[in-house]
C-alpha cells in the first residue's frame, strides 16, 4: 500500500489546499480589475471566525480605493512600494483598536469583568497588536480564498501613516495591504522555506 502523502492526510482538498497556500504568492503588480465591497464583506465574514484572546476582534480596516485616497498615502511609502500601491485596485490599512475592550461586555459576555482586566492603556495596546495581528494572517488567507491576491507591505513610516489616516490616537496601524487580481509579472521567484524537521520537535518525557 502506498503512504499518504502530507496533503491526504489534510481536511482539505489538494486545489483548496494550493489556492490558500501552496500556489499562493505575495503579489507586486495587479489588473485593473477591481475588488468590490461584496467580495470584502465575503472575505471578512470568512475570518471573522479565527480566535482571537477575549474574543476582542481588534483588527480594524480602512479600505483607500480611490486614487485621490491612495495619493495621501504614497509618500509615506518606501520607494519599492509606491508604484504596486498607486495601481492596485483596492489597499487596506490595517490596524489595532487599542480600545477594544470597550466591546467586551458584548463579545465576552461571560465575563462582565473582563473589560476592568484591561484598564490599564499599555497592556491593553499590546494584547491589541498581538491580536490584530492574528487577524491579519487569518485576512491574507481570506483574500486568497477569494480568489484574490494579497500584496503585504511593512515598508512605509508608520507614523507618518498614523497621522494622516488615524488621527484620533486609538488606531495603531500595523501593515499595508493591496488586493486584487496579479497582474503581468506578479510573482518573484518562490523562496525556500524550512523543512518541517526544523521547525517542529516533541518534547520527549522519558528525557
Amino acid at each position: 500500500m502506498t503512504a499518504p502523502t502530507t496533503s491526504d492526510l489534510l481536511a482539505l482538498d489538494r486545489a483548496a489546499q494550493d489556492l490558500l497556500f501552496r500556489a499562493a504568492r505575495t503579489a507586486n503588480t495587479f489588473t485593473d480589475e477591481p475588488v468590490t465591497d461584496d467580495q470584502v464583506a465575503a472575505i471578512h465574514d470568512l475570518i471573522r471566525y479565527g480566535p482571537t484572546a477575549y474574543n476582542g476582534q481588534p483588527l480594524r480596516v480602512l479600505l483607500l480605493r480611490s486614487p485621490k485616497s491612495r495619493a495621501r498615502l504614497l509618500p509615506y511609502l518606501s520607494s519599492g512600494n509606491r508604484a504596486k500601491t498607486a495601481s492596485a485596485p483596492l489597499t487596506a490599512l490595517l490596524a489595532a483598536d487599542v480600545d477594544f475592550h470597550e466591546r467586551l461586555p458584548e463579545l465576552y459576555p461571560h465575563r462582565p469583568q473582563a473589560r476592568d482586566w484591561l484598564a490599564d492603556r499599555e497592556a491593553r495596546a499590546e494584547q491589541a497588536r498581538f491580536n490584530a495581528t492574528l487577524q491579519i494572517g487569518y485576512l491574507i488567507v481570506g483574500v486568497r480564498a477569494a480568489g484574490l491576491a494579497a500584496g503585504p507591505m511593512a515598508g512605509f513610516d508608520a507614523g507618518g501613516v498614523q497621522r494622516e489616516f488615524f488621527p484620533d490616537g486609538r488606531h495603531e496601524v500595523l501593515l499595508l495591504l493591496n488586493l486584487g487580481h496579479p497582474g503581468p509579472d506578479a510573482w518573484h521567484p518562490r523562496l525556500p522555506r524550512l523543512d518541517t524537521g526544523e521547525v517542529i520537535r516533541t518534547l520527549d518525557d522519558a528525557g
